[in-house]
């Protein structure tokens, strides 16, 4: 039950904007302000952001337009005296704060208790050396490190671990100050730039090729957990999780992997002594079931906003929820309003996330991606298949493409430099290499990522091929009647193929650019004739079974007439 002595509630959200905050937590700020708010509690938010919706009128009682700094935050307490304080909404900014706040005696001096995850267990995540000794206890693997302090000590673990080698920063956001390290003189400038944002640098030892998972999970103060998402990043490790298009629920995996890291992803958070949401992040090795845990963010994420879109499944307000001292079993899913929030997740459909950056606004900046994070924001599509989520999230970026296929020319130099080296034009890259004769091995060797994934990448190129066959269709626009036109669209071989077409995600364009229909008419005209030789052939959505589902399953409603667009 909830915490009845819990009257008013101080919520710490993420600081001003940049790469990696603000605007990436307005989700999870915004679903604790509402869980409060059910509960009639008076919640006080600390947020610089003013274009947020948490800092809307009437989202939460008060509003601070400060700083989430110790010195700001202590004078609101002070002011506000609340009874209780939510560290875990405002990404590693509010965490920061919430553990120097800690440290400082501040919570302690003014009687105010922290809610859901223990401040001990937040340092036991954050402190990379106290992580590694943290998870020994429980015989759970973790990539081979030595914490440091001074660039000497840097320099003896890697010599000691041997290069390659990665720095992490502790306590940074967004990656920040990380990076891969081949020789004594990359490291030099790594560890620079790494202690300028942390007084601890890890340095860990390469597992660069290695796949990297992802599991969202909760937990109660009953020690009730459930797994709700896993997602599967399409770049191997080297490259950071905002950085990389993710799929959920993961594509690649064997049951037995599914399963193997689920346990531990339960058994790490119960040690740790968790209470709300936690991320929980893996490199597994392609070629065993060897894995090792990167890293557990004992906090709201921007993989858990996605999660939480993915599967219906509201993680920010569950958890504001459990931090108050609910129970899941107590809990209603306020998505579907019928099952418990004691229920996991089970997906019929593939959701892939696709990263937006803004690099072409920026002379002289370094396109290549790597550990720390540069994107800044995100689109996130649903499909019955792979290929129809990729192609519905790579037109909504807002690069001016249409999908993985019929998209403008893009100038490569070197096209097995780019696959190696990977920038934010990476997965086009694939689509050019392939259509000028790579095969999927070796676009493997030289970028690492997943076969099956590049087979599915394939499969889309394939089906573009197939329509070019028909382009002689084309060719006859104008130059003979309807009903002569309709015995070449009617027939069997196209028909299929039109309809797989969609099935996989093409748009009306991209089928109307593949016929070679563009030459004859404008962009807009393409398409639309397309759409309506689809109409005449019943190639259609699946109108009546969406009807049938949204009114068996009403709060779905979106997410189904979503997946059929």
């Amino acid at each position: 039950m909830m915490n009845k002595k819990i009257n008013k509630v101080l919520l710490l959200c993420s600081g001003a904007l940049k790469i990696g905050q603000a605007g990436e937590f307005d989700y999870s700020g915004a679903q604790a302000l509402k869980a409060l708010k059910e509960e009639g509690i008076h919640s006080v938010l600390i947020n610089p952001n003013i274009a947020t919706v948490q800092t809307s009128e009437g989202v939460a009682d008060t509003v601070y337009f400060q700083p989430v700094r110790t010195d700001f935050v202590e004078r609101v307490i002070e002011k506000e005296r609340p009874d209780g304080i939510l560290l875990s909404f405002g990404g590693q900014t509010a965490l920061n704060c919430g553990v120097e706040l800690y440290e400082k005696g501040i919570l302690e001096k003014y009687g105010v208790e922290v809610l859901g995850t223990p401040v001990q267990a937040i340092i036991d995540t954050e402190d990379r050396d106290l992580f590694v000794k943290r998870l020994d206890e429980i015989g759970v693997k973790t990539i081979k490190s030595e914490a440091c302090g001074t660039i000497e000590e840097v320099q003896q673990a890697a010599r000691d671990l041997g290069f390659p080698v990665i720095l992490r920063a502790a306590y940074a956001l967004g990656g920040l100050g990380s990076g891969f390290c081949d020789n004594e003189q990359e490291l030099l400038v790594q560890a620079e730039e790494a202690f300028s944002f942390s007084p601890q640098v890890l340095v860990e030892k390469s597992l660069k090729g290695w796949k990297e998972i992802e599991y969202e999970v909760v937990r109660d103060r009953y020690d009730n957990c459930i797994t709700v998402c896993n997602m599967e990043n399409l770049d191997p490790l080297g490259i950071h999780t905002g950085e990389s298009i993710v799929v959920a629920p993961s594509q690649t995996l064997s049951n037995s992997e599914y399963h193997k890291l689920r346990a531990l992803a339960i058994k790490i958070i119960r040690h740790l002594g968790i209470v709300g949401e936690c991320n929980v992040q893996y490199a597994l090795d392609p070629r065993s079931e060897d894995y090792r845990v990167i890293e557990v963010n004992a906090r709201l994420s921007r993989s858990s906003a996605l999660a939480s879109k993915a599967t219906g499944y509201p993680l920010a307000f569950v958890a504001a929820k459990l931090g108050l001292g609910y129970g899941l079993f107590e809990l209603k899913n306020a998505v579907t309003k019928t099952t418990n929030a004691f229920f996991e997740p089970a997906l019929d459909y593939v959701v892939v996330k696709i990263p937006r950056w803004d690099l072409t606004k920026f002379h002289g900046v370094k396109r290549e991606l790597g550990s720390s994070m540069k994107s800044v924001g995100e689109v996130m599509a649903i499909g019955r298949t792979f290929e129809e989520a990729l192609q519905k999230g790579l037109r909504m970026i807002g690069q001016g493409m249409h999908g993985f296929v019929e998209n403008h020319e893009i100038k490569i130099e070197n096209i097995a430099t780019a696959l190696h080296e990977p920038t934010d034009m990476r997965v086009f890259v694939v689509s050019k290499a392939m259509k000028i004769g790579y095969g999927i091995e070796q676009i493997h060797q030289l970028t690492k990522i997943d076969r099956w994934f590049l087979q599915k990448f394939k499969h889309i190129v394939n089906i573009d091929q197939q329509l070019k066959e028909f382009s002689f269709i084309s060719t006859f626009i104008g130059t003979m009647e309807k009903t002569e036109l309709l015995e070449y669209i009617e027939s069997p071989e196209f028909v299929n193929l039109l309809h797989e077409a969609k099935v996989y995600g093409f748009s009306d364009f991209q089928i109307a650019r593949a016929l070679g229909l563009e030459v004859l008419m404008s962009m807009e005209k393409a398409g639309l004739t397309v759409r309506s030789w689809r109409k005449e052939l019943g190639i259609l959505p699946i109108v009546n079974q969406i009807d049938t589902l949204a009114a068996e399953y009403p709060a779905q409603t979106n997410y189904l007439y979503m997946s059929y667009l």
